[in-house]
């Protein structure tokens, strides 16, 4: 294993400041000999308990450099509905990767028009297919594939994917973590974008989780997977995806595995090329089904759906400073002075002293953090609210127009190289939009608005 990139040692090597959510890990004596440098290697009950916290909080990664691939069989799951085309480049790149040339492929057939052309499609490329006469969603097509499956692991591909040469070696070493039950690749754009929605959509594509690794879990870093590329242990899974999904149904999975117990990992390090949509119009409605589905994981998973997560103290500041004169900018200055105090009480180590100065930049981060997390969801979820404030009032036109400048620019410029400040600014507005009006519809669907609802972070 290795440390995260983004963690800082602290107090002579004793505490790990990092994670996701960040935190401060102190070490004992004994986990601080074992953790030399920033590698970790897992070699009796010591290490092995060390590795799994520093897992659990995002402190740490596996490295799929140095561990063994241990081979253990795979089935290719492929769900599809009238994509026959789709499923022969997917097969023909499966048999053009030596590792997964002789992979055992199963194409489940969800219902398609012309299952004469998908079977023809399968048989050429080796696959066998599973009809279903009607379609019955892609969380159906993927259980009744993981159902027939007889190998210990399963890989669900979508069939827009292409998975690129060894994509799955460095995921399957992952499984030497028994306690894992997903792993996901990184899910990139399959065209060199050119400019316009396809540049915006290869810079920061919903599917695509970044270039870092991570502990997924919600309300952290990487909070789902998608699941157009999965690979999972098939005893993990169950029963599977749930059926009455038709949209977030992976969401679902990887939030009841954590429950249960299980760990779920994305590694960068394999890369899946997607298919993305095409015309503005498919992207647009393709993110208002997404949005549609918040509503239902907030049914099943409460608060870990929700669009703002946001400390006590930096929602006081943020509100006080909001009112705009004098006192309650003082007033938000003392709130964040008397968070620092706090944290930094609890961050200071037996004998040593607080440490005032890092406490204060964490606070100040965090604050930064709230703010932007709130600028987003007044052009994303809450954006008819945000709309009908600024019918109202003319500083909430102004305030709104300023915000949504503003998340654009920032979002923007670590891709600036990629695309231009205008098409993304106007691609990451429309997307909100879009978004936002499939999480109200959902909402309104089933009648509960649990998922536009604020959250605290959780405690750790």
């Amino acid at each position: 294993m290795r440390l995260d990139a983004g963690v800082r040692r602290r107090d002579g090597g004793t505490a790990l400041l990092g994670g996701s959510p960040s935190r401060l890990l102190r070490l004992r004596p004994r986990a601080v000999e074992l953790l030399a440098g920033d590698r970790l290697a897992v070699v009796d009950a010591a290490s092995a308990a060390l590795a799994g916290r520093l897992l659990d909080s995002g402190i740490a990664h596996p490295d799929p450099a140095v561990l063994p691939d241990p081979g253990t069989a795979v089935t290719v799951v492929v769900p599809v509905r009238d994509r026959a085309a789709g499923v022969a480049r997917l097969l023909a790149a499966l048999r053009a990767d030596p590792a997964t040339a002789a992979l055992p492929v199963l194409v489940v057939d969800d219902g398609s028009a012309d299952p004469a052309a998908l079977a023809a499609v399968a048989a050429a490329g080796g696959a066998q297919v599973l009809r279903e006469e009607t379609s019955l969603g892609p969380a159906a097509a993927r259980n009744r594939g993981l159902r027939a499956a007889r190998t210990p692991l399963v890989a669900f591909l979508d069939s827009d994917c292409v998975p690129r040469a060894g994509w799955l070696s460095p995921l399957r070493r992952h499984l030497g973590d028994p306690r894992l039950a997903l792993v996901a690749p990184r899910v990139v754009a399959l065209h060199a974008p050119a400019r316009g929605l396809a540049a915006y959509e290869a810079a920061v594509s919903a599917l695509d989780m970044g270039p870092r690794p991570a502990a997924v879990r919600p309300l952290a870093a990487v909070s789902y997977v998608p699941s157009a590329a999965l690979l999972a242990r098939r005893e993990a899974l169950g029963d599977g995806f749930d059926e009455s999904m038709r949209v977030a149904e992976d969401v679902d999975l990887v939030w009841r595995l954590l429950a249960a117990g299980w760990r779920v990992r994305y590694e960068p390090a394999a890369e899946v090329a997607h298919e993305h949509p095409a015309s503005v119009g498919s992207w647009l409605r393709r993110r208002a089904f997404y949005g549609t589905g918040a509503a239902l994981l907030a049914q099943r998973h409460g608060a870990a759906v929700a669009p703002v997560v946001v400390t006590g103290w930096a929602g006081a500041a943020l509100a006080l400073a909001l009112a705009g004169r004098a006192p309650g900018r003082v007033a938000a200055a003392g709130v964040l002075a008397g968070a620092t105090v706090r944290l930094a009480r609890r961050m200071t180590p037996p004998g040593g002293r607080p440490p005032t100065a890092l406490a204060a930049g964490l606070v100040l981060r965090g604050t930064a953090t709230a703010t932007r997390t709130l600028a987003r969801a007044a052009t994303r979820h809450h954006w008819p609210v945000a709309v009908a404030g600024a019918l109202l009032s003319r500083r909430v036109r102004v305030l709104v127009a300023g915000i949504a400048v503003a998340d654009g620019l920032a979002a923007w410029w670590p891709h600036r190289r990629a695309v231009g400040p205008g098409t993304f600014v106007a691609a990451r507005r429309a997307e909100d939009l879009a978004y936002g009006a499939g999480l109200w519809a959902g909402a309104l669907r089933v009648r509960s608005g649990r998922a536009l609802l604020p959250a605290r972070p959780p405690r750790i």
